[in-house]
């Protein structure tokens, strides 16, 4: 089912204005880390130093600010075990989930045609 912009806009009108909320979320999904950090996840629940492979470049506290913010947006699932040293896994929660249901197909066509778009090719 493919929906436009036109139809978002006239089931909501206020979406994507100044102060709407959909602005803080499409900017924490879509931002650098949040894209690569979700579709990590995506693969299923990894520990911190698993994240931090797979998100190759992201700082240390880039990644706790991320994790942070897309767990505050009820996407990711932080999870803290008692135990000594600390361990901490992470995984998407069922709206993550189907966020990246979504998601994904960009990625991929991000990941299709970025050398094209780039001069690469």
């Amino acid at each position: 089912m493919t929906v436009s912009y036109a139809q978002i806009r006239e089931s909501t009108p206020q979406v994507f204005e100044p102060g709407c909320s959909t602005r803080v979320v499409l900017d924490h999904v879509m931002s650098k880390w949040g894209v690569l950090v979700l579709s990590s996840l995506s693969d299923g629940t990894q520990r911190w130093g698993e994240l931090r492979r797979e998100v190759g470049g992201i700082s240390e506290k880039m990644l706790a600010s991320t994790l942070r913010t897309l767990a505050d947006d009820g996407l990711v699932h932080r999870e803290s075990f008692p135990t000594v040293p600390p361990h901490v896994e992470y995984s998407l929660t069922p709206l993550g989930r189907d966020l990246m249901q979504r998601m994904l197909p960009l990625v991929e066509w991000v990941a299709d045609h970025a050398d094209a778009m780039t001069g690469r090719a």
